[in-house]
């Protein structure tokens, strides 16, 4: 049981959170038109209009749902998460929310005008030999900084609820404990895009400077892009320990393995990133596959949360009457959205994580990388087990932080757009990993290619592919609907924030896991152990025209 007794979001507190759903949720719309402008470009019968380029929809898809709906929506959920949990905000914790937001907001809408205006078509990856204005730098740099004074008002707030409870042998909160951990985690991350992109590419793009290392780059953006992936899934995580078990009737199975799996998460998170380097010349092959092992340790909090997960649920349902080895699936809750929407990205993860297993090996990455099995994997891991889940925590807590109703009728299209969503991704993304075993590329509209018979043989693939991204713009259309309902037409009324209690016999949570000193210094010293030699044997044979180059 928490010390703090509140039970809703105090309404200022829930008008910055609803600042920034809106946001992801455009982002969503937007996105998901770019998306499926795309998967029909690659059947080949389908040609942009105005001269607009696929590969400018391609960057608009990926970084408005790759980066602005995950942060935005992540942002919303963590802040309403803190004031829920640890209490009402301060005005001046609630004042670094508001300047964070509009910080982002500034940042989005610069880069989000420099890709429509054909001048930042740099990929959701923005590799350097790829220019783009320096605007679109100076946006993504915005964001970036914003997240940190928004995420420094969430921090805040749990130091203040640990000053004032100082003495209680209960825990934190433990929603806020999992909300600091992304924070850090996501801070340490961004240090090295923002490296990246304030020493390298927005001088570069000024004209500053003459050029930059390109190896270096893309490896600076990879300390940063593997741990954007546990940032994106870590709220997701929090969905299904604190939330589901409240949700269904349940109870936390356990509150020590939850806050060791999130702490896992933070020192795996960051020193793996030379995993999506493997084919890259330049880095040294003990080093890459130092951090393959590294990469593989995370199966360890991915299984801890599988094993909770599936216990919690087989104790309600056999709490419900379930007999038998497997009756007990029948007792859930099969018709509540706020349930069934994220157990649909629980399953989904199964499969994504293969494949992730996949990628991440020294010996297979070789037979998919670059190839579009890499974003079939990747709309299995976060536009279906995350997505999802983060759809099915909106369904409750839009109207919880908008005093409206998820009335019966809502949640019956929310499931459907769940059930969508389910048909649309399976077309989607088993046709992209089975082109991608044929050597399909993960990023080309494929029209370089002529009348190659390998093209001919993708075909049936980019059909399937667009038949299935078809689906999922529907189900954005639905989820949209909702969404829109539960901000202004439901009924009034009173929408419950869940949050579990832990269950009776998990026995008491040890203080070391709240030794935050302990756990970072861990984390330093992994990062400087997978990365020092690597980035100092980067920057001392760096190529002809490179060498001596400095970061300022």
């Amino acid at each position: 049981m928490s010390l703090n007794k509140l039970t809703t979001v105090d309404r200022r507190d829930a008008k910055l959170a609803l600042a920034h759903i809106y946001v992801a949720f455009i982002a969503l719309l937007l996105g998901g038109l770019a998306g499926l402008l795309q998967v029909f470009v690659r059947t080949g019968q389908f040609t942009l209009p105005a001269g607009i380029g696929y590969y400018q929809v391609l960057t608009v898809h990926g970084v408005l749902l790759g980066l602005i709906l995950t942060t935005f929506f992540i942002f919303g959920f963590q802040i309403a998460s803190v004031s829920r949990t640890s209490g009402t905000f301060s005005d001046l914790q609630r004042r670094l929310g508001w300047i964070g937001f509009w910080l982002m907001t500034i940042g989005t809408t610069a880069a989000a005008v420099m890709v429509l205006l054909n001048k930042a078509t740099v990929l959701y990856t923005f590799y350097a030999p790829l220019q783009a204005h320096w605007i679109f730098y100076l946006g993504l740099t915005l964001v970036v900084v914003g997240s940190w004074v928004g995420g420094a008002g969430q921090v805040l707030r749990y130091v203040q609820w640990r000053k004032e409870n100082k003495g209680s042998k209960e825990p934190s909160p433990l929603l806020s404990f999992m909300v600091v951990i992304n924070n850090l985690m996501w801070l340490v991350a961004t240090l090295g895009v923002a490296v990246s992109v304030l020493f390298q590419l927005l001088p570069w793009s000024l004209g500053l400077i003459e050029r930059v290392d390109v190896l270096l780059s893309r490896t600076l953006f990879w300390y940063f892009g593997h741990a954007l992936v546990y940032f994106w899934l870590l709220p997701a995580y929090m969905v299904w320990y604190v939330i589901i078990p409240k949700v269904i009737g349940g109870k936390i199975f356990s509150d020590s393995l939850a806050r060791l799996s999130f702490i896992l998460f933070l020192l795996f998170s960051v020193p793996v990133g030379l995993h999506h380097q493997l084919t890259e010349p330049g880095i040294d092959g003990t080093w890459k596959f130092i951090q393959v092992i590294l990469t593989m340790a995370v199966v360890v909090p991915s299984l801890m949360t599988a094993f909770s997960m599936f216990a919690m649920f087989e104790l309600r349902g056999r709490e419900l009457g379930g007999k038998g080895i497997f009756g007990w699936i029948r007792k859930l809750p099969w018709n509540d959205s706020r349930f069934f929407v994220p157990f649909i990205g629980m399953l989904a993860f199964i499969p994504g994580g293969a494949g992730g297993i996949v990628n991440a090996s020294y010996q297979m990455n070789q037979l998919v990388h670059n190839t579009i099995w890499v974003p079939g994997h990747f709309h299995l891991t976060f536009a279906s087990a995350v997505v999802l889940t983060y759809f099915g925590a909106a369904f409750w807590l839009i109207p919880h932080l908008t005093g409206r109703k998820l009335t019966k009728s809502i949640n019956n299209l929310a499931n459907i757009s769940g059930i969508l969503w389910a048909i649309g991704m399976t077309i989607m993304s088993a046709a992209m990993h089975i082109a991608g075993l044929l050597g399909a590329p993960r990023r080309s509209d494929y029209s370089e290619y002529g009348g190659a018979q390998q093209a001919y043989d993708w075909i049936p693939y980019q059909i399937a592919q667009a038949v299935g991204g078809t689906i999922l713009f529907i189900a954005i259309l639905v989820i949209m609907y909702v969404v829109v309902k539960l901000i202004w037409f439901a009924p009034k009324g009173e929408e419950e924030f869940p949050v579990g209690d832990v269950h009776e016999s998990s026995g008491p949570t040890p203080p070391l896991l709240e030794n935050f000193k302990l756990w970072l210094v861990i984390l330093v010293a992994l990062i400087l152990f997978a990365y020092t030699v690597p980035l100092i044997d980067i920057i001392s044979n760096a190529p002809p025209g490179v060498k001596g180059y400095k970061l300022w």
